[in-house]
C-alpha cells in the first residue's frame, strides 16, 4: 500500500530524551489529574511530565511492547494532547496504541477495549462533567488492565515519579493522522520492531458488547412498535453523540429526531456537560411538556447520566441503582451468569441495601471513587454497583457506564410495560422510599474547609455525641451512631482511611460530609448528604426537602458551615 511505501522510504524517527524539572502538584485525585485547560496548554511540560510519570509508573518489563488504549470526551486541547501521548508513547517503547476515530472514545468503551484487547491499560482525557472549552477544564485519566480507574497504590506510584521527574521521552517528529481509520506504522530508532497506531470505530467494540448483554429485539419493539415509547435523549455535546446515534437510532430504531446535541463541541455548547436538573434544563423543559415517555442525558465521558420520566418525573441516581438491582432478571446478561452481589458508595442512600436483603446477596459498602469496586466485581464478589453522583455499572465492563444503564432501563420497561414513575413507585411500595438529597459548597478556601471538617470529626467524636438528640420541630432525631468513614477492601486487606464523616440516628436517618477529591485546583467542596427513610407508602409523595429539612437544619447547626465559609447556600442541590 501507499503507507507502507511511505514508510519504508522514510528514515527512522529520532527518540529525543528532554531535561525537565518536576511539578509538586501532580498528585491525581479521584479521577485522574483535573487542572484548569491553562495549566496544561500554558505550563511548559506540565502535560509532558504527567504523561511520563503514568508511562514512568508501568513496570519497563511490562511498557516493551505493550497496548495501550487512548481516547478523549472531545474537549478542547484533547487533539494536542493526544498527539504528546502518541510521541511520548513511543518513544517509551509502548508497542501499540488503540486509539478512538477522531481522538474520541467514551469511558466505558475505553474500559471495554481494554478488557477485549487485554491491553495493558488506557488514557482517557476528560474532565468528566467540568466545563470544556479555553477557560474550562482538563484531566487525563489513567486506566489499568482490568479496564478500570488507576487503585490507590499507582496513583501513589504515578505521583512519587512526578515528583523527581528529571526528564522525558518523546519522538517529536512523529505525527498521525486521527480521522483516518486503519493502522499506521512507524520505524523508530535504536527500535527493532515499529510502533503502531491503530484508529478503530469508535463505537464499533461497545456495541458488540451490548449486544451480547440485552436483549435488543424487546428494546427495538419499545421504541418502534405501535406503542412505541417516545424518547428524548441529550448527549449534551459530549462524547456519546456517536454512540446515541448509532446504538439507540441506527441500531434499536429510535426516530433520528429523539436525541439532541449529539455533536462533540470542544466547549460542549458553553455549559458543563453535567447531567443533573441544574445543567440539564433543556432536557427537563422537555419532558415536562408531556410528549415523552423516558428521558436521559450523559456527561461529558459519557460514564454518567439522568433519567426523567414522563412529565420531567425525576429518578434519583441512588433509586436507579436499587431499582436496576431488583429487576436484573430482565436482561440476558444477568439470567446467564447470575447476580453475584451489590455495591454502593458509602455517601449513596441504602436503597440498594433493602434490596439486597431482599435478594439474599452481599451489600458492600465502599468510598467513593469507581476503583474500590474493581476488586470486588474482579474476585467476583459483585455484580451492580452504584454512586449517588448519577452513576451506575456492572461487571461488565470496570467503570460505570451510563448508556449501559439508560438499555438497563429501556429492558425494564419493556419488559415490565410500565412508564418510569410506575415503576419507580412500585418500587418504593415494595421497599419503602429513601429519601435522598445532597448540598455541594463548591469554591471553598481549602484551609478554611480542612478546619471546618476537623472540628467537625472532634465533635462527633466526643464519647456524649453518641447519645445526642436532637429535636427540629416536632421531630427527635437521635444518634446511633457517629464516626469517619473507613473501608477494608475485603479483596487484599488494604485500608482507605477519612472516607467522610457520618452520623446515623436510630430511624435510620443519615449526614454524611465528605470534602471531595475531584475538582481541578478550584478551591474544595464540602458535600452533605442527607437521607430518611419512610416505610409507609401514604407518606411517599412528600416533597423531598421538606422530609430532609430537620435533618439538614441539624447538618447546618453542628457544622456551622454557613458561618465558618461566608456562605448563605449551596452551590448545586441534588
Amino acid at each position: 500500500t501507499y503507507f507502507f511505501t511511505q514508510r519504508m522510504e522514510t528514515s527512522p524517527i529520532p527518540v529525543v530524551t528532554v531535561q525537565t524539572a518536576p511539578f509538586e502538584d501532580q498528585r491525581p485525585g479521584t479521577n485522574g489529574l483535573r487542572r484548569k485547560t491553562a495549566v496544561f496548554e500554558g505550563k511548559k511540560n506540565y502535560l509532558q511530565n504527567y504523561i511520563q510519570s503514568v508511562l514512568s509508573s508501568i513496570d519497563l518489563r511490562d511498557r516493551q511492547g505493550c497496548t495501550m488504549v487512548v481516547g478523549s470526551d472531545g474537549r478542547y486541547f484533547s487533539r494536542a494532547a493526544i498527539e504528546v501521548i502518541v510521541q511520548m508513547a513511543a518513544a517509551n517503547g509502548i508497542g501499540r496504541l488503540v486509539i478512538g476515530h477522531s481522538g474520541l472514545l467514551s469511558t466505558p468503551a475505553v474500559s471495554c477495549i481494554i478488557r477485549k484487547i487485554k491491553a495493558i491499560g488506557g488514557i482517557i482525557l476528560t474532565a468528566s462533567h467540568n466545563p470544556g472549552g479555553p477557560g474550562g477544564d482538563f484531566g487525563i485519566k489513567f486506566n489499568v488492565a482490568n479496564g478500570g480507574p488507576s487503585p490507590d497504590t499507582v496513583m501513589e506510584r504515578i505521583y512519587q515519579v512526578s515528583r523527581t521527574l528529571e526528564e522525558y521521552a518523546i519522538c517529536p517528529d512523529l505525527r498521525i493522522d486521527l480521522s483516518r481509520l486503519g493502522r499506521q506504522e512507524f520505524d523508530l530508532e535504536n527500535k527493532f520492531k515499529p510502533f503502531r497506531v491503530e484508529i478503530v470505530d469508535s463505537v464499533e467494540v461497545y456495541l458488540q458488547m451490548l449486544r451480547n448483554i440485552f436483549d435488543f429485539t424487546a428494546i427495538k419493539s419499545l421504541l418502534t412498535g405501535p406503542d412505541q415509547l417516545k424518547i428524548h435523549i441529550d448527549a449534551m455535546n459530549g462524547v456519546m453523540g456517536p454512540y446515541v446515534r448509532r446504538i439507540l437510532c441506527d441500531e434499536l430504531g429510535a426516530p433520528a429526531n429523539s436525541a439532541v446535541n449529539c455533536v462533540p463541541l470542544e466547549d460542549f455548547g458553553g455549559r458543563p456537560p453535567e447531567p443533573n436538573l441544574t445543567y440539564a434544563t433543556s432536557l427537563v423543559e422537555s419532558m415536562k411538556g408531556g410528549d415523552f415517555g423516558f428521558g436521559a442525558a450523559f456527561d461529558a465521558d459519557g460514564d454518567r447520566y439522568m433519567i426523567l420520566g414522563e412529565n420531567g418525573f425525576f429518578v434519583n441516581p441512588s433509586d436507579s441503582v436499587a431499582i436496576m438491582g431488583a429487576n436484573l432478571s430482565t436482561i440476558p446478561y444477568f439470567r446467564q451468569y447470575g447476580v453475584k452481589g451489590f455495591a454502593r458508595s458509602m455517601a449513596t442512600s441504602a436503597a440498594l441495601d433493602r434490596v439486597a436483603k431482599a435478594m439474599k446477596l452481599a451489600l458492600y459498602e465502599t468510598p467513593t471513587g469507581w476503583r474500590y469496586f474493581g476488586n470486588l466485581m474482579d474476585s467476583g464478589r459483585c455484580s451492580v454497583c452504584g454512586e449517588e453522583s448519577f452513576g451506575t455499572g456492572s461487571d461488565h465492563i470496570r467503570e460505570k457506564d451510563g448508556l449501559w444503564s439508560v438499555l438497563v432501563w429501556l429492558s425494564i420497561m419493556a419488559a415490565k410495560k410500565q412508564g418510569v414513575e410506575q415503576i419507580v413507585r412500585e418500587h418504593w411500595a415494595r421497599f419503602g422510599r429513601n429519601y435522598f438529597c445532597r448540598f455541594d459548597y463548591e469554591g471553598l478556601d481549602p484551609r478554611a474547609a480542612f478546619y471546618l471538617m476537623r472540628d467537625l470529626e472532634a465533635v462527633i467524636s466526643d464519647k456524649a455525641f453518641t447519645s445526642q438528640k436532637f429535636a427540629v420541630g416536632d421531630h427527635m432525631y437521635s444518634v446511633e451512631k457517629a464516626d469517619n468513614f473507613e473501608y477494608i477492601d475485603p479483596v487484599d486487606g488494604t485500608v482507605a482511611r477519612n472516607q467522610g464523616l457520618r452520623i446515623i440516628f436510630n430511624d435510620a436517618s443519615r449526614l454524611v460530609f465528605r470534602m471531595s477529591g475531584s475538582g481541578g485546583g478550584m478551591g474544595t467542596t464540602i458535600r452533605i448528604y442527607a437521607e430518611s427513610f419512610e416505610r409507609d407508602p401514604e407518606r411517599h409523595n412528600r416533597e423531598t426537602q421538606v422530609v430532609l429539612g430537620p435533618l439538614i437544619a441539624i447538618a447546618l447547626k453542628i457544622s456551622n458551615i454557613h458561618e465558618r465559609t461566608g456562605r448563605r447556600g449551596p452551590n448545586v442541590i441534588t
